[in-house]
């Protein structure tokens, strides 16, 4: 109110002094002349004194006129900067401000939205260290406990193996059929445990590579496996070309199957392939186990279900075939991208 009551006196004042200026240019100094302002009456009212009560009226109009525009244009730019709070992409000319403050108000909104793109920056960078911070201490606890397990179980196991075949070569003609038959069960769920133990060891195994490449990191694993399994290992592992992120992948499927195949083929040859032929890259495990039956819903005991879905992450085919008694075909096939076959041809070069 107190700010109306301001512009109105002014615009008043302001009023008088033009309406004062255009009398002194009319009638002069001569104040003669100026007798008309107090003797000619309209309505019962000197002519000065209503000149003065229509200005002041005219004042208060254009006070308020002037009054509603600001405040107008102050809901304007109030809403501008709302929607610019809120990221909406409103037109510039909607607003009906000055060249300055749309000048200001485009600045506010570009540095509002670089702020609002450095603060969703931090935070995704932020999630993606906590998500490699975890990752880490998940490969380092599965570590400690491979080591844990196979200085202590595995070990033990071995021991409780070789003792109980030693009791059934040495002194079990000297027991009665039902023990022989006790012992041998007790051997034979001993080594199932001991096949048990080594798919567990094998899943602990870090997923990632590092600096291997893929073929290396399989040969080292089958070299590994072959110190621990009795059944007999073939491998025919060739350099592919892969992105890093395909070859931890499948990596990782490699593991998968070989535990599979540690727990529930019961096989004694296996066979590992890894080729690249017509821009595909070939893998494939094959072994002579029990095998099973490819429409038995019991075959998702087997793991294949997430092998599969590993090969579809990274691009790729998967195909099962599996006979009872004959054993099973695990093969997974993924294209070759052009760039991983450029930049290989490039570093040749």
């Amino acid at each position: 109110m107190t700010k109306f009551l301001t512009r109105a006196i002014s615009f008043f004042f302001f009023e008088m002094i033009i309406l004062t200026t255009i009398f002194f240019i009319l009638y002069g100094s001569n104040l003669a002349n100026w007798e008309i302002l107090w003797t000619t009456n309209y309505w019962n009212l000197p002519i000065v004194i209503l000149f003065i009560i229509l200005l002041f009226i005219f004042s208060i109009c254009i006070s308020s006129w002037s009054l509603l525009l600001v405040q107008q244009k102050e809901r304007q730019f109030e809403q501008a900067l709302q929607n610019v709070l809120k990221n909406d992409n409103i037109p510039h000319e909607t607003f009906d401000v000055n060249t300055s403050l749309q000048k200001s108000l485009n600045d506010t909104k570009e540095l509002i939205s670089t702020q609002r793109k450095s603060l969703q920056k931090l935070t995704n960078d932020k999630a993606v260290n906590q998500d490699q911070i975890i990752q880490e201490r998940i490969i380092q606890e599965r570590q400690r406990l491979a080591r844990e397990l196979h200085d202590s179980v595995s070990q033990q196991l071995f021991a409780a193996s070789m003792l109980l075949s030693t009791v059934n070569e040495t002194a079990a003609e000297d027991l009665p059929n039902h023990t022989k038959n006790t012992l041998l069960q007790t051997e034979q769920i001993v080594q199932q445990a001991q096949l048990e133990m080594r798919a567990l060891l094998l899943h602990l195994r870090p997923v990632a590579l590092k600096n291997k490449s893929l073929t290396q990191g399989l040969e080292d694993l089958l070299i590994e496996l072959q110190q621990k399994v009795s059944f007999k290992i073939k491998y025919r592992l060739e350099d592919v070309h892969l992105s890093k992120g395909a070859e931890d992948h499948l990596f990782r499927i490699a593991q998968e199957t070989l535990s599979n195949t540690l727990r529930h083929a019961k096989a004694t040859e296996l066979e590992l392939l890894l080729v690249e032929r017509n821009k595909r890259v070939i893998f494939r495990v094959q072994d002579n186990g029990v095998g099973f039956k490819t429409v038995d819903e019991k075959a998702g005991s087997y793991g294949l279900y997430n092998i599969e879905e590993r090969a579809v992450e990274i691009g790729g085919t998967c195909k099962i075939v599996s006979v009872p008694s004959q054993g099973t075909v695990v093969e997974i096939q993924i294209p070759v991208e052009k760039e991983m076959l450029k930049n290989d041809s490039d570093s040749i070069s």
